[in-house]
């Protein structure tokens, strides 16, 4: 039996005619902004891992992402719209504008607000700034930009200014201005001409084996730099024992407020680096090297760019070609994993762990994963032999570290000690000495997750292992001074500031846990029953070391400070 449908009426009863749709479901791509991404990505691979340096193409062009370049992106790369919104408004450095809503001003000035440079009167620049600058200047707050020696630091578009007033600020702010690759400090040619790249021909020649490499960075106990500090050896023996294909990643990604020491070697000497950094590939066999640079570090990337152009040229990346990443404002992929999904071109999530980096990294491989200063020692220690290595070094402690200082001292810098210095010795035989006479206090050996430790203890050496019994670590070896000026307070607040905005969001211990610890400390009185159930929670639970190791300072006042505990927060 055949039943003929009713036909469907209205309200009113009369029929509804259905008319078929005249464009598809969903968010249409304005054809204008189709051909602005097809014209700014060219000949490009559309591949997903792209996706973040395609964004940077847009941001860089039009000084923001509007919602209509983002759906032509997502288009043109088989992408859904929401895997590219939820990348583009995960990274600080990309300004997402949604459809009704004005773009930001046409240049953007970013004050480092983290410890060292709010010591030196970043909260008075983004005070001032604004009134100076006009509205055609948009001024924002932004984490360490690895110039801690040099507070404050303003970045201008992405040009950075150094030891920053609100006249030099002006200035760069209305010439339009550039970044531009710096000149190293030792290029190709004259690193070559000084033996440079001698000692990877002779590994590719067989001269040197893969073995003997292992062995001689086992036996000079070099260790990761980045803050670690796993034997850089054992890592190697590790992936190189996993199946192949396998794949390295270089964490040039230095966002711990303190730390400048990766951008201090890689201007100074950057093929030092690199050939380093092929050494390890080569001992590993990977197939691919992807370094994974700070976007704060514009002018070092360029130049890497041109540096690494020139040793392809020479024939030297044979056997594993070299991939230049660029960050876009995210502490976060400074962890190892959370790294290598940003490289995957998406959110820098760290993941969980089991399986490790070494066994499942890189588009799922196994994958070598090492520190610009790690690889920067490799051709010494190969070429002078790991006697020279471990012959310097203090109280039991062997080999060479480079500290990252800043704050009140008088010759703030990069700082090549022996493993095993103290605080006082490298404020005394380094840095000249406390600034003006000031009183010193207190110091952080480890940047803003590794503590904070009072003067009285200034004589414990500095190096992996050493510091832990006390709550702090040296981590990547980025040590502040703080003198009697300096409310520890308000030190510890900028620290747990720091860790809230730059917490990914992924676990709730984290991401509320900072939150929360910073209404806390920023209300008063400090109630450190709460604050240290709070910091435990913090420590047990979280994902990944940021929210492990976020109250490491707030426990360290608690501690290590009463008298400062009995006084109002204070500022700069």
């Amino acid at each position: 039996m055949n039943v003929q449908n009713p036909p469907r009426t209205g309200g009113n009863g009369a029929e509804r005619n259905r008319k078929p749709r005249r464009t598809p479901k969903g968010r249409q791509v304005d054809p204008a902004a189709l051909n602005d991404v097809l014209a700014l990505l060219g000949d490009r691979p559309r591949r997903r891992d792209l996706l973040i340096e395609h964004l940077h193409l847009i941001q860089d062009k039009y000084g923001h992402l509007s919602a209509a370049h983002l759906a032509a992106l997502a288009q043109e790369m088989k992408l859904a719209l929401t895997e590219v919104y939820e990348v583009a408004t995960f990274y600080a450095h990309f300004d997402v504008v949604k459809e009704g809503e004005a773009p930001p001003a046409p240049v953007t000035v970013r004050v480092c607000d983290s410890l060292s440079c709010a010591m030196a009167g970043a909260d008075r620049l983004l005070t001032d700034l604004p009134k100076t600058l006009g509205a055609n200047v948009r001024v924002v707050r932004a984490p360490c930009m690895g110039a801690c020696d040099r507070a404050p630091v303003c970045a201008v578009g992405h040009v950075q200014v150094m030891k920053a007033t609100d006249a030099s600020v002006a200035k760069l702010a209305h010439s339009g201005t550039h970044a531009h690759a710096i000149k190293p400090g030792v290029d190709f040619e004259q690193y070559c001409a000084a033996g440079g790249y001698r000692l990877l021909n002779d590994a590719l020649g067989g001269t040197r084996t893969r073995d003997d490499l292992i062995k001689l960075v086992s036996d000079a106990g070099l260790r990761g730099l980045g803050g670690a500090g796993f034997p850089t050896g054992r890592k190697w023996s590790l992936v190189r024992a996993e199946p192949g294909p396998r794949l390295m990643a270089v964490n040039a990604d230095e966002g711990e407020p303190g730390t400048f020491k990766d951008r201090h070697y890689l201007a100074l000497d950057p093929h030092r680096f690199i050939e380093g950094m092929l050494l390890a590939a080569y001992v590993v066999e990977a197939a691919e090297i992807y370094i994974y640079i700070r976007d704060e570090y514009p002018e070092i990337r360029l130049m890497l760019l041109d540096e690494i152009a020139k040793v392809e040229r020479a024939g030297l990346t044979k056997f594993s070609k070299i991939h230049l990443r660029r960050g876009a404002g995210a502490y976060i992929c400074g962890e190892e994993s959370a790294m290598i999904e940003s490289i995957e071109g998406k959110r820098g999530l760290p993941r969980h762990r089991p399986p490790y980096v070494a066994q499942v990294g890189l588009f799922g491989r196994p994958t070598l994963e090492q520190n610009v200063e790690t690889l920067y020692w490799i051709r010494d220690i190969v070429e002078k032999g790991p006697a020279w290595f471990t012959s310097h070094g203090r109280r039991e402690r062997k080999g060479l570290r480079s500290f990252s200082v800043s704050g009140r001292v008088k010759k703030p810098g990069v700082v090549l000690a022996p493993a095993g210095v103290t605080a006082r010795e490298l404020i005394d035989e380094y840095c000249g000495g406390m600034i003006g006479g000031e009183t010193f206090k207190a110091y952080l050996p480890g940047g803003a997750s590794g503590g904070i430790l009072p003067a009285s203890m200034a004589d414990e050496p500095l190096d992996f292992g050493t510091l832990e019994k006390h709550g702090c670590f040296v981590g990547s070896h980025a040590v502040v001074i703080l003198s009697e000026r300096d409310d520890i307070k308000a030190v510890a607040l900028n620290l747990m500031k720091f860790f809230e905005d730059e917490s990914c969001g992924q676990c709730t211990p984290c991401r509320v846990g900072s939150e929360k610890a910073v209404k806390l400390m920023e209300k008063g009185p400090w109630d450190a029953g709460l604050l240290t159930e709070l910091s435990d929670l913090m420590r047990d639970a979280s994902i990944c070391g940021l929210g492990q190791a976020a109250p490491n300072p707030l426990l360290c006042v608690l501690k290590y400070f009463p008298d400062d505990m009995t006084r109002p927060l204070g500022r700069w």
